[in-house]
């Protein structure tokens, strides 16, 4: 059996690498150390098993068999695996979709369901779907960001969730990032702000994106950071990634100081590993390394992302 699993995912990987990288059977052959002709077998025989129909396709031997690696090495509950797509803006849909079809399945009358912000956690509420009614609150983890043309932040996509499933939203009456941690200090002596942020804590499930140390990053984007304290925070003190935008960690998973912190209304990391199900989304091809620091926060309960990534963290696991 284990050769066999083994077997379709050579299968696969080479029906992506043709099709969809769209490689030549002879670079083909030398990246894996084989014959043109086999790799051509190989093809014939990946259609024959199903796995290659119009596109490519992934063979349930093959994701579960990446799910299984990251519950073994991590420990989390589920590893959802999307096809690869090397358009980024298709690859976030595809993800997205695999989230939304999680969420539908297991939401339950009365949860409640903290939200983060960003690009993969938007494309997960504006996916296009049938959505089971579900009298759940959605809340948002995090205050308020603006940038013109993208409706990313917290409280648009909880107001998208409570609709697709008829539940009820709940806006933080809150900046996302203030300029000092004295402004942040005033903002929490709110009870307003201070009872939101209790009640997100206290969530059923936490829907949150995962970042990594990107000059062109959401948070550069929204003038949070400079591309300049990013390259620092990357080069001198090793950081990775984030956790819903804020939570700075390095490849260890250990939690790194930056020149964000205490300046972001939002729930902190201990506060989001209190939360029973926290799922992590990650799509863009970039982001393999701050997966690898993000899951070994012990944070992730489930995580969201191509297969692409899915393998080069597993690679990634075994070297560092």
């Amino acid at each position: 059996m284990v050769e066999q699993d083994s077997d379709y995912e050579l299968l696969t990987e080479i029906a992506v690498a043709y099709y969809e990288q769209e490689q030549t059977q002879e670079e083909i052959a030398q990246r894996f150390g084989i014959s043109r002709i086999k790799v051509g077998r190989l093809l014939k025989r990946a259609r024959l098993e199903g796995i290659v129909e119009i596109n490519v396709k992934y063979h349930p031997v093959f994701s579960s068999q990446i799910e299984q690696q990251f519950i073994q090495h991590f420990g989390i509950k589920r590893a959802l695996v999307a096809l690869d797509h090397h358009d980024e803006d298709e690859q976030r849909q595809q993800v997205a979709a695999l989230v939304s079809n999680y969420l539908a399945s297991i939401l339950k009358n009365d949860m409640t369901v903290t939200v983060g912000q960003g690009r993969n956690v938007a494309a997960v509420a504006n996916h296009v779907g049938i959505f089971p009614e579900r009298q759940c609150r959605f809340i948002c983890g995090i205050g308020g960001t603006k940038r013109d043309g993208q409706l990313i932040d917290a409280d648009h996509i909880s107001r998208n969730l409570a609709r697709k499933f008829n539940g009820f939203a709940e806006t933080l009456y809150a900046p996302a990032y203030v300029e000092t941690p004295e402004l942040r200090a005033a903002f929490m002596q709110n009870r307003l702000i201070k009872a939101t942020l209790e009640q997100a804590s206290k969530a059923d499930v936490a829907l949150i994106g995962l970042g990594d140390m990107n000059e062109n990053s959401f948070m550069v984007q929204l003038g949070w950071f400079t591309p300049q304290e990013i390259v620092t925070a990357r080069q001198q003190q090793g950081v990775v990634g984030d956790l819903a935008g804020y939570s700075f960690f390095n490849i260890q998973g250990m939690p790194v100081d930056t020149v964000m912190n205490d300046r972001v209304i939002g729930l902190s990391l201990e506060q989001l590993r209190a939360i029973p199900c926290v799922i992590a989304i990650a799509s863009e091809s970039t982001k393999a390394t701050a997966i690898l620091g993000a899951l070994r926060t012990g944070v992730i309960d489930v995580l969201a992302t191509s297969a692409s990534n899915a393998r080069t963290v597993i690679n990634l696991q075994k070297a560092l």
